[in-house]
């Protein structure tokens, strides 16, 4: 536990950005939060420096990331079609199995450090949930979770028509997160025909563009809304 409690968010939106470039730049600022956490251990607590957090937002183009538990089986197309179509591939550190990123998606990586707020990966999770699932709320859609399965759906209560609008995959060291999630606003959704979007083969994946009658708003309006139910959610002040 810190002896200095911060709360305090820094905000940053890297705009359109390459999947490497943004990954780098995540393991860059979560190496410098556990150097701190690291240099607080051998000082006494009026010495101990308090540890940074960050929420970066971005699209990317194109792209396809394996998580550490999933399949290359769930990707259903080959290098040279992935060239054509314009994706690249990524084998990634975090949780979870295959997904797409593409322009009109809001990627959201919370470079948190626990320790500020709870140590608890699993209300972590539910915290990101909550957060997406109150931004739908705003526009008319009745979203939540289906039990064992990560992420935020539609249809989740009756299951007739299940699909997901928002996944969720994450890695954590010394309680520092990294990774996060991905909320489709104005996805282009044939991409996730090449693959078995999450290893889930018996259900689908939607936006919130297909599913307002008038078409979805702006990515930059859901994205103020998202950031700030994602400070209500973890009591946080976003900068």
């Amino acid at each position: 536990m810190n002896a200095i409690i911060n709360k305090e968010v820094q905000f940053e939106d890297l705009g359109l950005i390459n999947y490497g470039e943004a990954w780098d730049y995540q393991e860059n600022l979560l190496a410098e939060i556990v150097k701190i956490k690291i240099a607080n251990r051998s000082l006494p607590p009026h010495e101990q420096k308090p540890t940074p957090n960050f929420l970066l937002f971005c699209q990317h183009p194109h792209v396809y990331t394996l998580g550490k538990s999933g399949t290359e089986d769930h990707i259903l197309i080959s290098a040279d079609k992935l060239k054509k179509i314009n994706a690249s591939y990524y084998k990634t550190n975090r949780g979870g199995d295959i997904t797409y990123h593409g322009p009109g998606q809001i990627v959201g990586y919370p470079i948190l450090d626990l320790d500020n707020f709870f140590t608890d990966i699993h209300r972590y999770l539910r915290k990101l949930e909550e957060a997406v699932i109150l931004t739908l709320e705003e526009y008319g859609l009745e979203a939540g979770r289906i039990e064992g399965l990560t992420g935020v759906w539609l249809d989740h209560i009756e299951k007739r028509n299940p699909r997901k609008i928002c996944a969720i995959g994450v890695k954590s060291s010394r309680w520092v997160t990294m990774h996060g999630f991905a909320l489709n606003v104005k996805t282009n959704l044939k991409y996730f025909e090449h693959i078995i979007p999450c290893g889930i083969a018996d259900k689908s994946v939607t936006s919130l563009d297909k599913e307002l009658v008038n078409g979805g708003p702006e990515i930059d309006e859901v994205a103020g809304k998202l950031k700030s139910h994602l400070g209500e959610s973890f009591q946080m002040q976003i900068l």
